[in-house]
C-alpha cells in the first residue's frame, strides 16, 4: 500500500521482502528491516486514514490576510500586567511568523490550565488588529465567552481595538448594534458563542478566527467561522503530547506552553477511600467555613450503569481520555451527581449546595456555573461538564469520586479547577479500587503535577482512541490496532509518515492512482 517512491525517501525493504523476513528472518538485520518496514506501514496507513476522512481542517486553502513581520510586538507586550514566560514568548513569536508568512495560519496552542494561552491568543488579536484586520474569538459556553471578554478588552482598549460580547443572552438592540460594528468595521474584535455562527453576522474583514476548546464544537461549525479564509488559531487546555496533537489536529502546527507562570501554586493531591467519607465531609465543612468553594465531580448523573452494559450512557461528554477506564474495577458501586448532592444536604444542611451535569440546558448551566464563581452557591456537585469552565479563583478543593474511572489527562484538568488563587488548594480522589492499574494510575496524579507527562503516561496506558468513529461513535480510550508501531515509541517515524501519507492524500485525494493504498484505507475506515 506504500507508493514505491516513499518506501524509497524513507530507506524501507520492498513490502515482499518485508512480509518474508517478518516471518522468516535470515538474520536479526532482516528482521529489523521488516520490523522498520511494517511500523512505518502501520502509522503511515493511519495518518493517511486520518487525512482522508477529513482530519480536521479548520480553514480554506487560499491565503489569509497577511500581517505585516515588522508589527510592533513588543508594544503589546510592554502594555501586559506581567511579564510573560519563555513558553508564551515562544508561543507568540510562532504566531506572527504564521500570520506574516504570507500563508495561512492554522495553529494549535496547547497547555496546562493556568498556563496562559489566552494572552497568546491576544497578541494575535493585537498583531491582526494593528494591520486593519478584525478577529473573533468563539468560546463553547456563554460564561466562559463572557469570561475572555471581560479579560481581553480592557487590554485590547489600550491600544484603541474596539470589542464586543455576541452571545444567546444578548439583546435583539445590542446584536443588532454589533452586526453593525462588525458590518462596518467598528468593531475589530468580538468574543462569542454559537452566536457567531448566527446568518446576521459578517464581517467587513476578518483577519484572525480563535476557537477555544474547539472539540466541543462540530467540524461544521468551525469552519463556518472559518468561512472568510482567516488565520485560524485553536486553543486547548488539555496537555497534548506534540505527536498525539499532530493527528489529532491534522493540518494545524502546535505551540505547547509548556510552563506555568510564577506564582502559580501546586496542588497537593491525596488518594483515599471511602473509609474516609467522615473527615472529607469535615473538610468540605472547614473549606467553606473559611470563605471558600468546592467542587465535587461523579461519574454518573443519576444512576448505575446501565443493565445492558451501556456505560458511557451516563456521561454527556466524550472528550479524548475521558470516558470509563475498561480495566476499571467495575464492582465498585458509581457515585452519581443526584444522589450525592442529597446525601451532602442532609450531612451538612447549612451549606448551599448546587448541581450541574450534561443534560441540563446550556442557559441552566450557565446559571448554575455563574451562581457559583459569585459564591451564592459553595459546593458544586458536578460531572465532567466543569473540566473545561470559569475561572473560579475561589475554589480550594477538588474532590473526584470514582477516580479509578477516569483518564489521567481528565483528572488533571479536573484538578486544575482549583488553585486559581491565593489560598492553599488541594484535590482529593477519592477511589476503594485495590486493582494495580488504578492504583498506579493515581499514584501518578499524587506525584506528578505536569500535565505533558501526565497526557503521554496516559497515551501508554490507554491508548488513544478510535479516530475513525462507525456510526457517528467513537470510542474515546483504548489501541488503535497497531501491530507493532507504538504512538509513543515510534514519534520520529510517525512525523515522517504523517508527512508522507498526507502529501500522498493531497496528490491524488481519490486515490486512483493508489489502488491497493484505497484498498487498505477502505478496511481500516470500514471495518
Amino acid at each position: 500500500p506504500i507508493p514505491d517512491d516513499i518506501i524509497e525517501r524513507n530507506g524501507l525493504c520492498p513490502y515482499a521482502e518485508a512480509l518474508r523476513s517478518i516471518h522468516f528472518p535470515a538474520d536479526m538485520t532482516s528482521l529489523e528491516r521488516a520490523k522498520d518496514y511494517f511500523i512505518f506501514e502501520e502509522l503511515y496507513l493511519f495518518s493517511a486514514a486520518v487525512a482522508l476522512s477529513g482530519g480536521d481542517k479548520t480553514a480554506n486553502d487560499g491565503s489569509a490576510p497577511h500581517i505585516d513581520i515588522n508589527t510592533p510586538a513588543e508594544d503589546f507586550y510592554r502594555a501586559l500586567p506581567f511579564t510573560l514566560t519563555e513558553a508564551q514568548k515562544r508561543a507568540c513569536g510562532e504566531i506572527l511568523s504564521d500570520m506574516s508568512s504570507g500563508g495561512t495560519m492554522k495553529r494549535l496552542v496547547s497547555g496546562d490550565v493556568g498556563s496562559g494561552k489566552t494572552v497568546c491568543a491576544a497578541a494575535a488579536v493585537y498583531f491582526s488588529a494593528v494591520n486593519g484586520f478584525q478577529s473573533a474569538m468563539m468560546a463553547p459556553t456563554e460564561i466562559l465567552a463572557s469570561q475572555h471578554y471581560a479579560d481581553l478588552s480592557p487590554l485590547l482598549d489600550k491600544f484603541g481595538i474596539k470589542s464586543a460580547l455576541l452571545t444567546g443572552a444578548s439583546t435583539p438592540a445590542q446584536k443588532k448594534r454589533i452586526y453593525a460594528g462588525l458590518a462596518d468595521g467598528s468593531v475589530m474584535f468580538c468574543v462569542g458563542t454559537h452566536a457567531l455562527l448566527s446568518e446576521g453576522v459578517r464581517f467587513e474583514h476578518l483577519g484572525l478566527a480563535v476557537t477555544d476548546e474547539q472539540h466541543r464544537f462540530g467540524v461544521r461549525q468551525r469552519n463556518l467561522l472559518a468561512r472568510d479564509n482567516p488565520h485560524v488559531l485553536v486553543m486547548s487546555a488539555t496537555p497534548i503530547p506534540r505527536t498525539l496533537a499532530m493527528i489529532l489536529y491534522g493540518d494545524l502546527s502546535v505551540s505547547a506552553i509548556d510552563e506555568l507562570p510564577p506564582g502559580r501554586q501546586k496542588v497537593d493531591t491525596f488518594v483515599v477511600g471511602e473509609s474516609y467519607r467522615a473527615r472529607l465531609n469535615a473538610f468540605i465543612e472547614k473549606q467553606v467555613r473559611e470563605g471558600h468553594s468546592v467542587y465535587i465531580v461523579c461519574p454518573s448523573v443519576e444512576g448505575v450503569e446501565d443493565k445492558d452494559g451501556d456505560k458511557d450512557a451516563h456521561l454527556p461528554e466524550g472528550e479524548i481520555f475521558s470516558l470509563f477506564d475498561d480495566t476499571a474495577d467495575s464492582s465498585l458501586p458509581l457515585k452519581n451527581t443526584r444522589d450525592y448532592a442529597d446525601t451532602l444536604r442532609s450531612a451538612l444542611p447549612d451549606i448551599k449546595i448546587g448541581v450541574l451535569h450534561g443534560r441540563m440546558k446550556n442557559a441552566e448551566k450557565d446559571a448554575v456555573m455563574q451562581s457559583f464563581a459569585d459564591g451564592s452557591i459553595q459546593v458544586l456537585v458536578s460531572t465532567t461538564v466543569i473540566e473545561v469552565g470559569v475561572n473560579v479563583p475561589n475554589a480550594t478543593l477538588m474532590i473526584v469520586e470514582n477516580a479509578e474511572r477516569f483518564g489521567l489527562s481528565q483528572l488533571h484538568q479536573l484538578r486544575g479547577r482549583v488553585g486559581r488563587g491565593e489560598a492553599k488548594s488541594y484535590c482529593v480522589l477519592v477511589s476503594d479500587s485495590q486493582t494495580e492499574t488504578a492504583r498506579s494510575r493515581l499514584a501518578v496524579m499524587k506525584n506528578n503535577s505536569n500535565g505533558f507527562d501526565i497526557a503521554k503516561y496516559d497515551l501508554e496506558q490507554r491508548g488513544p482512541g478510535d479516530f475513525f468513529p462507525k456510526n457517528g461513535d467513537a470510542r474515546q480510550h483504548g489501541a488503535l490496532g497497531l501491530r507493532l508501531a507504538s504512538l509513543c515509541d515510534n514519534m520520529d517515524t510517525l512525523t515522517r509518515a504523517s508527512e508522507c501519507a498526507r502529501q500522498t492524500i493531497a496528490e491524488d485525494p481519490s486515490l486512483e492512482r493508489h489502488p491497493s493504498l484505497a484498498s487498505a484505507l477502505k478496511r481500516i475506515l470500514n471495518d
